[in-house]
């Protein structure tokens, strides 16, 4: 039987976290993923590192401050898939007052530790920014954030976690958890192949998501288990909408706020809706009433007006809040809980909500519990140590595609600069181990090199794994060049693929 100090169950961007810090740190660390890793809220956020302006409203001051000083710290330690983003709040007369907005822009710019991101600033609206707006909309204001590849972020948390010890294993269901001495036996059935197996731990944490409560219901046979509030938030995505590289936050007449951000250089993310859910997570879709109101919300701004026929792609994703009752959706607190059971002996940490900005402090706080249960090892770390590819100096984009350029010649501009954001520093790798070859492009400038790279170093399986939480090629590429992509990873087989029993 395996053994390990911690077993993680869930494989999103907490649960990564969590195993890199402690597989950091020396304890010895094991991960089940039912299915893709991020496959679940992870994959289908607004990809935002942010404070969340509106949370002031709410008075969640901590949750803000802790927020807004790691957007700078994971800038650091990800240059590649995290990137400022300044964002233009346009003022409605009818809604909040100029006084209140200034207000709200002056503690955001001075509570969190702000350094390099630049100022807020009160902008005209009757220039180049305001253009695709209506006219009515003449004054405005522009702060900053951060944009976030999120499934990327998921991803590469897990391949520190293995660089570091941590036994990563995808497509792995938990079917059963018993205390068993000191510690747990953990019951796991490989998805693909039905292998059932059985490891040890000595700690437990749940990182289900929004499958928390079933894992507990089902796996601890607890089926009274209820302690979160399912919230669903929706996206769509629109052909370009304007030209400039900002975004735009947008105030809604029931309180709500919705974004309109560049996305893959072609499209125009607009989201996200807050409403309550109660089916399986793994059904969610978007409503034809949440369309329908993004596409109404956002035209109150745009001069044109949307169309629903300008929709290349909606998703929609399930927020584990922690059920603090409050009476709307957009109201449930966005902090993280966490509640250690230890009452029949060893320790289980049960993970309750949570924000992509704040996994890394989550994971350290999760440790800190781990420490006190089976002793401290090493010292806090993640917040310096650069994520796999983000060796670089945040300002160092533009000098990594140059080297780019030289070492990959073939490639083009568009698909260099992609690789440059989506691997930094390990697409020159990527380059080198091509020496030259990067074997048929399959779309869109994606290479079997790169797929090869993707299935032996970063778990993908599948197209979708490869165009939709890998990257973002889904949006470009076409029924045949899936089949083609479909048929190409069918041929690399299962010896290609990055062991899930051990790191490499």
């Amino acid at each position: 039987m395996q053994r390990f100090d911690v077993f993680i169950i869930g494989g999103g961007i907490n649960g990564c976290g969590i195993a890199r810090d402690a597989a950091g740190r020396g304890y010895s660390v094991g991960l089940a993923e039912a299915k893709d890793l991020g496959s679940g809220t992870s994959s289908w956020s607004t990809k935002l590192i942010h404070g969340g302006l509106r949370y002031l409203e709410h008075y969640e001051f901590r949750l803000v401050r802790e927020s807004l000083m790691e957007r700078e710290v994971l800038w650091g330690i990800a240059p590649h898939i995290i990137q400022p983003l300044r964002f233009v709040l346009p003022h409605h007369s009818g809604l909040r007052p100029s006084w209140l907005l200034r207000l709200g822009l002056f503690l955001y710019d001075h509570i969190g530790g702000r350094k390099k991101l630049a100022a807020t600033r009160t902008v005209d609206l009757s220039g180049p920014l305001g253009a695709p707006l209506k006219p009515e909309f003449a004054k405005g204001f522009e702060y900053s954030d951060a944009r976030v590849d999120d499934t990327r972020l998921v991803v590469l948390n897990a391949r520190d976690a293995a660089g570091r010890g941590a036994s990563i294993r995808v497509r792995t269901r938990v079917t059963a958890a018993r205390r068993e001495g000191e510690g747990w036996a953990v019951t796991l059935e490989d998805g693909e192949t039905g292998a059932v197996e059985t490891v040890f731990a000595r700690f437990l944490v749940n990182a289900a998501g929004p499958w928390i409560d079933r894992v507990i219901q089902s796996a601890f046979d607890r089926p009274d288990a209820h302690n979160i509030r399912l919230v669903q938030g929706s996206h769509i995505v629109m052909r370009k909408l304007f030209d400039h590289d900002r975004a735009y936050i947008f105030q809604n007449a029931d309180g709500r706020i919705i974004f309109a951000i560049p996305y893959h250089g072609d499209f125009t993310l607009v989201g996200t809706t807050d409403r309550d859910y109660s089916g399986d997570p793994s059904d969610v879709a978007i409503t034809e009433e949440e369309t329908t109101y993004l596409l109404q919300a956002a035209s109150e701004y745009f001069e044109k007006p949307l169309r629903r026929e300008d929709i290349v792609w909606s998703f929609s994703g399930v927020r584990p809040l922690f059920d603090d009752h409050a009476s709307k959706a957009q109201e449930a607190t966005r902090d993280y809980v966490l509640k250690v059971d230890k009452s029949a002996g060893a320790p289980v940490l049960n993970i309750f909500g949570g924000k992509i900005t704040t996994y890394r402090r989550l994971s350290e706080d999760v440790v800190e519990a781990i420490e006190k249960a089976l002793g401290a090892k090493g010292r806090a770390w993640t917040g310096a140590a650069p994520l796999p590819g983000g060796d670089f100096p945040v300002d160092g984009l533009a000098a990594l595609e140059g080297k780019l350029a030289a070492a990959a010649p073939s490639l083009s501009a568009e698909t260099r600069a992609r690789l440059v954001r989506a691997y930094g520093t390990d697409a020159i790798a990527m380059a080198t181990e091509a020496g030259g070859d990067w074997g048929r492009d399959l779309g869109h400038g994606l290479t079997e090199r790169e797929v090869a790279w993707l299935v032996r170093n970063e778990w993908a399986r599948t197209a979708e794994d490869v165009l939709w939480r890998r990257s973002k090629l889904g949006l470009r590429f076409g029924t045949g060049e899936t089949a083609a992509l479909e048929e190409f990873l069918g041929c690399l087989g299962p010896q290609t693929r990055r062991s899930d029993l051990a790191a490499e």
